[in-house]
């Protein structure tokens, strides 16, 4: 009986070759996929941030000023001295936003103190000394209670603006349960209260710092 005919040696390695050729062209294709993928999710999350940046910027500025670019508003980087009264251990960033008639000075401030943890805010001063708004970007507050805080449950955090150290007098710049003028929440005292004491200690940051602050030289980020 005939032995069956092996094939020839030569067709083997080629389709070997072409085996490998294939799974290296797939291998490429996926990551270069990937790659794409990841860079476009990385653009669209800056872009994201960026949007978010600017929507809580606009809103602790006064409203005429409030029609600034985007790209105006977030090129006005000041470097901000070190504090630890607003939470800031080292130099750090702030907006100072300018026209004619007036000027506004943006600086995240972190209240200690919460019921559960730091929360991060927002404080816009002008060069009166006078709170133009305040916004709560970052917080664990509980829900339901403590996070009416955030602008979009209530519009607590509003009625910081336009007070400074003279309004009220800085023995009511506290919540009511402790004699000052601003109201906590039904079962939630402690979360109003570190916001108000973070927002008073801005206005006395801004006070101690006035000339260095509104004087400085624009430092803008590339």
């Amino acid at each position: 009986m005939t032995a069956p005919a092996q094939p020839p040696k030569r067709s083997i390695g080629r389709a070997i070759l072409r085996s490998a050729l294939g799974l290296g062209l797939f291998a490429v294709v996926t990551a270069g996929i990937v790659a794409g993928t990841r860079a476009l999710t990385a653009e669209r999350i800056a872009d994201n941030r960026q949007a978010s940046e600017y929507r809580m910027l606009r809103e602790v500025l006064p409203e005429e000023l409030r029609d600034v670019p985007i790209e105006t508003l977030l090129d006005n980087v000041v470097t901000l001295p070190a504090s630890e009264a607003v939470g800031q251990r080292q130099l750090f960033r702030g907006w100072r936003i300018e026209s004619s008639e007036k000027t506004v000075l943006i600086m995240p401030v972190v209240a200690t103190g919460g019921y559960s943890g730091d929360i991060h805010l927002l404080v816009g001063i002008d060069q009166q000394g006078r709170v133009t708004g305040v916004r709560v970007t970052r917080h664990q507050e509980t829900p339901g209670l403590g996070d009416k805080i955030e602008r979009r449950k209530s519009d607590w955090i509003t009625r910081f603006n336009g007070r400074s150290l003279e309004d009220p007098a800085s023995g009511n710049w506290a919540v009511t349960k402790d004699g000052g003028e601003f109201d906590a929440f039904t079962g939630a005292t402690i979360t109003p209260r570190a916001v108000v004491r973070a927002v008073k200690r801005s206005l006395e940051y801004v006070e101690a710092e006035r000339s260095a602050l509104f004087q400085a030289d624009q430092e803008n980020q590339p």
